[in-house]
């Protein structure tokens, strides 16, 4: 009998009275994991009706208890790091040392929260009027609520819940209905680690359980990571209703390369940050702009690019694993079909590839393009597959305003041996988080995560990473 997915639920585990379940099923394989419940409305209604009875108490716990707290709770998630990197590889089919990233950046997040007394300071000024002082704190919202995608089942839930919760909110947690099983284990660590059961609820479902969450009285604030259609409903959803609302959603970003950047350093950084977590991730880099004479090197780039082979997690020459779901393989398979007709150049295709043991896998090997131009669907939609689009420029400020006429600001980075073409890209570019020799520019957890344009909209809070 294939094992159902539990709830967290008014501090008990419950199995769902839902009489919708989907299968959970194995990336490399399709056979069933497990199935998980869309819980039901009166499900909902319970979880979130739990939070806010719970925040009533946990908001006046000593903000040092709750720290304390955290600290074990990171501990925890160190101790029990392999353990959910494997959990994780199961049902995404990332390879094992990219599961255990993923895990491992949650726990930075984990330790910084664990830092959350400084934080809360509020401010002072004296005599701000005569014999007048005036003092600002810093307090909690209510119930919070996070709705996270498939791509990092670890990183981005402990993104929201442990920041949340230190600063003593309660919160709803909705995961992806595709890998339910590590947040699930991350909330059995987080009661583990002494935390009330009532603070944290794990609820499964699609879109009616996120409406139900966007729409309710009782939720205060929203985090959501996903994709943009579903980012910008939430976002207007949400403030509509008045609610505190961080919606990160969708990224197209460019690598930009200079003649007298490093050529090995350039072409393993450009086929690894594209085929990476078989592209699946928000920073991926997905367009690499050459400058120059640099447009000869496309060859050495499709070389390398063929070398990195998809496998099953456990095999450790596995460079990523398949995409998510037949329906996302489909997807990134019509969007290169589509960039054929449109006229770009398939330099190194990577459809009909076949894993051997896994036929049934969701297998795409990497795949390049050149001659790219702006009007086409590859370059306008993120792809989310290991797919890389090559553009040429004649110089940086042409590179520059490519990347600032693209209607997303996500992640960029370039490559270059100049401090002054270096700092004329990070002054002059309109992207969010910029990489100077550095592929992916995904911040630590004590700086914000900064995306701007399409795909990131945020109505800030004192706590927020906005």
């Amino acid at each position: 009998m294939t094992k159902k997915v539990a709830m967290f639920i008014d501090g008990e585990s419950i199995i769902s009275e839902s009489n919708q379940w989907l299968d959970v099923t194995d990336p490399a394989s399709q056979e069933a994991i497990c199935q998980v419940p869309m819980a039901t409305e009166a499900e909902m209604e319970r979880a979130i009706a739990s939070a806010k009875k719970a925040f009533e108490t946990w908001k006046d716990v000593p903000v040092t208890k709750r720290a304390r707290m955290m600290l074990q709770y990171q501990h925890l998630l160190k101790k029990h790091h392999d353990e959910l990197a494997e959990i994780l590889a199961e049902e995404t089919g990332k390879n094992f040392e990219d599961a255990k990233g993923d895990v491992w950046r949650g726990i930075e997040v984990a330790e910084h929260a664990a830092n959350m007394p400084s934080m809360m300071m509020g401010e002072t000024v004296e005599n701000v009027a005569n014999k007048v002082d005036t003092y600002s704190l810093i307090q909690p919202l209510g119930v919070c609520a996070g709705i996270t995608p498939f791509n990092f089942p670890a990183m981005i839930p402990l993104w929201m819940f442990p920041m949340a919760v230190v600063c003593g909110n309660t919160f709803v947690l909705k995961p992806s209905e595709q890998d339910p099983n590590t947040p699930m284990r991350l909330a059995e660590l987080f009661y583990e680690a002494g935390f009330p059961r009532d603070v944290l609820q794990v609820v499964h479902g699609g879109k009616d359980q996120v409406n139900q969450i966007l729409n309710h009285d009782d939720i205060e604030a929203i985090s959501f990571v996903g994709s943009v259609p579903v980012g910008e409903h939430i976002y207007k959803t949400g403030t509509d209703n008045l609610k505190r609302v961080q919606a990160f959603a969708g990224a197209k970003n460019h690598m930009v390369v200079m003649p007298d950047a490093n050529k090995n350093q350039v072409i393993n950084n450009i086929a690894g940050s594209a085929c990476g977590a078989a592209g699946q991730r928000c920073m991926a880099i997905s367009v690499a702009v050459l400058v120059g004479e640099t447009k000869d090197w496309i060859p050495q780039i499709k070389e390398k690019m063929a070398e990195m082979k998809p496998g099953h997690w456990k095999n450790p020459e596995s460079f990523y694993g398949p995409l998510i779901s037949p329906q996302a393989k489909a997807r990134v398979e019509a969007l290169i079909a589509q960039g054929e007709k449109e006229g770009a150049t398939l330099e190194l295709d990577g459809r009909g590839l076949e894993v051997e043991g896994f036929p049934n896998g969701n297998w795409l090997g990497p795949s390049l393009f050149t001659n790219v131009t702006t009007d086409m669907e590859i370059y306008k939609t993120e792809i989310f597959g290991p797919v890389l689009c090559i553009m040429t420029a004649d110089t940086l400020e042409e590179a520059i305003e490519l990347i600032n006429n693209n209607p997303y600001g996500n992640g960029t980075s370039l490559f270059t041996s100049s401090g002054a073409a270096a700092r004329k890209f990070q002054h002059d570019i309109k992207v969010g988080q910029v990489g100077i020799n550095i592929p992916i520019p995904v911040p630590l957890p004590f700086f914000s995560f900064t995306g701007w344009k399409v795909g990131w909209t945020c109505a800030p809070s004192a706590t927020s990473t906005c």
